[in-house]
């Protein structure tokens, strides 16, 4: 007789195994013409037929394009449907894997023909001929014997089969849709929606190359992209998105501004401009004087280290393919992937009493990862990165304040970036199946974390298994202009790598007994390269004065007011203002637009009449005229909006 709790505590009897429709059906026919599924205990989402035989807390979803359950369940139905119409359409096609995804759905497919983008309106046209016969997806469950057997012949399901018992599945589960006879089937854990009827906003989107199970030596497929929403403004709303991000592209807006480059032969290391350097070396001394706000130490430690450094962190156990490793005169080396064994170094340097702690050391450190080349993404992705990286040594005691405080930090850092502090979203990562230490060290970490982040006055979520090997974290993530989610923050709770067992960092304790310490590892950008990149398509190259690689432009009308001009720049370069001269023998016009091309902030256009004036005729990068301040009145405008970090003039915060 399970007991069902809904959302709003309410708890619901019933005399024997029921389904989620049921559930749905008793709380409201209204309720149940409009659900999907159902998600038991906050974890497992369940198609509305599987019947329900214990106690357990359930919500009910229905179709709708802001959560993310809903959207989970339509993506993988119209996977489902996806794969059905191109084995219609393509005969002879193997399945390998379809699961939803962020913004939509794949398929890895083997068909006996290359597929293109000149095949998605049939694709298309067939996949909206099967939602429209609405028929219902029914799921088939089977003894482990008999769904091998029915999975024979075909190599690609055959595998599957077999890995969902290696995981511990006693039994093997197809879907199908249609009516008996003329049902088409997949191999499928599930869940799906009711029927296909609820898959109409579907679209296939794109087309790439992939290889069975990412194994380069392997099968080589076909992955095909779409994805699916709760109604076609949702749709809509996606692919306007998808437009807008084309338009905003950084590598795109990067070439533009002159911003940086990447080399064929150099591959995930990015080659940085004046202009683009400009910009990097800003975030750089912003996080610097934010840290120093904080109590913060900056250190600098090597760039290559021994690889029994690495090996007694554990890095070179849990982390070693993602190395690039060297070695001189019969030693091994590796080129540090990230800073968090120096610091610890660094740490052990003296005796360290428990006055000393909260330690908090924090490095601009350059470090190198071995990424995947076809994950490599302009700077989003690279191999050659520096993150505003900190760790602070602690007590026990002292974790939740020093995650508080960080929370406060990041917030306000993100802030003046244009992220609102309202729309932030938190995830609390636990213990990964790969992982050092013992389960109790873990629990403390993670409910420490989780104490802490709602100390701080935000909600969190939890991300099962996403943590790092030695610890659990908390991640971060901002939402930019376009409503596009980015994963920057994090800090994590050690009680590992500074353990005896490990790299062993000790203190002095009131007792006179020497602990050891817990390290939390940090950052609030991420990568510099990334961060950098998210912000040239959040703010469309259009920076903040502050930001902006180029701040002023003085246009002289003609060559009569270039010494003015000139002069008019050193003040404002007096004042740490990143200004140049158009001393072209253009028209005004040309110049004004050639500014607004180059997104520089603010246009000084100097006349004859303003020369003996004393004054300037202002325009921003709208071309609107903001009026013929004085020069000092102009300077000291610009300055206070430096210092105020004021967005750009129409820009909304995400």
């Amino acid at each position: 007789m399970p007991r069902i709790t809904l959302p709003d505590g309410k708890v619901l009897e019933f005399q024997g195994p029921v389904t989620g429709a049921q559930v749905a059906e008793s709380i409201g026919p209204g309720l149940r013409k409009r659900a999907i599924g159902v998600k038991l205990d906050g974890d497992e989402i369940r198609d509305l037929g599987r019947t329900i035989e214990r106690d357990c807390a359930i919500k009910i979803i229905t179709a709708k394009d802001d959560d993310p359950d809903a959207l989970y369940l339509l993506r993988h139905s119209a996977a489902h449907v996806l794969a059905e119409a191109i084995c219609a359409l393509h005969p002879g096609t193997k399945l390998a894997y379809g699961p939803p995804v962020d913004d939509g759905f794949f398929y890895d497919i083997k068909t006996p023909a290359p597929l293109s983008e000149a095949d998605f309106p049939a694709i298309e046209a067939k996949m909206q001929e099967i939602i429209a016969q609405d028929r219902p997806f029914v799921r088939c469950e089977l003894s482990k014997e008999d769904g091998l057997a029915r999975t024979e012949g075909d190599k690609y399901k055959r595998d599957n089969a077999e890995r969902a018992i290696a995981r511990g599945s006693e039994t093997i589960s197809f879907y199908s849709t249609g009516t008996p006879g003329q049902a088409w089937e997949d191999l499928c854990a599930g869940p799906h929606v009711p029927s296909t009827g609820w898959l109409k906003a579907s679209k296939v989107m794109s087309v790439a190359g992939a290889y069975w199970h990412g194994d380069q030596n392997s099968d080589q497929l076909t992955r095909v992209y779409g994805t699916c929403f709760a109604d076609e403004k949702g749709l809509k709303q996606h692919l306007h998105r998808i437009e807008e991000a084309k338009r905003r592209n950084h590598r795109k807006i990067g070439k533009e501004m002159n911003l940086f480059h990447l080399e064929e032969d150099n591959p995930g290391q990015v080659f940085w401009h004046p202009a683009g350097w400009s910009i990097y070396v800003t975030l750089m001394d912003y996080m610097r004087q934010k840290q120093r706000e904080h109590g913060y130490v900056e250190v600098h430690t090597p760039s290559v280290m021994a690889r029994s450094l690495f090996e007694k962190s554990g890095h070179w156990d849990n982390y070693r393919q993602n190395m690039f490793a060297t070695e001189s005169e019969k030693r091994d080396y590796a080129i540090k992937p990230m800073n968090c064994p120096g610091h610890i170094l660094v740490f052990k340097q003296g005796l360290k009493s428990y006055r000393d702690l909260p330690m908090r050391i924090a490095e601009f450190g350059s470090c190198c990862r071995n990424e995947a080349a076809g994950a490599l993404h302009g700077v989003m992705r690279v191999r050659g990165f520096v993150q505003d990286d900190a760790h602070i040594f602690c007590s026990d005691s002292q974790v939740e304040s020093e995650v508080v405080d960080f929370c406060k930090m990041l917030i306000a850092v993100y802030a003046d970036f244009g992220f609102s502090k309202d729309n932030v979203l938190v995830k609390l990562a636990t213990r990964p199946e790969q992982r050092i230490g013992d389960d109790a060290s873990w629990d403390r970490a993670e409910k420490a974390l989780g104490d802490a982040v709602l100390k701080a006055g935000m909600k969190y979520v939890v991300s099962p298994g996403e943590g790092a090997f030695y610890g659990p974290k908390l991640e971060f993530t901002l939402f930019d202009a376009i409503g596009r989610g980015w994963q920057c923050g994090t800090i994590q709770l050690d009680p590992n790598l500074p353990s005896k067992n490990r790299l062993d960092a000790t203190y002095v304790s009131e007792d006179g007994s020497k602990k050891n310490c817990l390290m939390l590892h940090r950052v609030i950008l991420g990568s510099l390269e990334r961060f950098l990149g998210i912000l040239i398509e959040h703010f469309e190259g259009k920076f903040p004065l502050w930001l902006a690689p180029e701040q002023v432009r003085i246009l002289p009308i003609s060559d009569a007011q270039i010494e003015a001009a000139r002069a008019l720049k050193a003040k404002l370069v007096a004042h740490g203002v990143r200004v140049t001269v158009d001393e072209k023998a253009d028209m005004l016009g040309a110049k004004v637009r050639e500014a607004r091309l180059a997104r520089v902030n603010y246009f000084a256009v100097l006349g004859q009449k303003e020369v003996e004036a004393g004054t300037v005729s202002w325009q921003n990068q709208q071309a609107e005229k903001l009026g013929t301040p004085t020069q000092d009145e102009f300077v000291a405008a610009v300055l206070s909006e430096i210092a105020e970090k004021r967005l750009p003039k129409g820009f909304a915060a995400s």
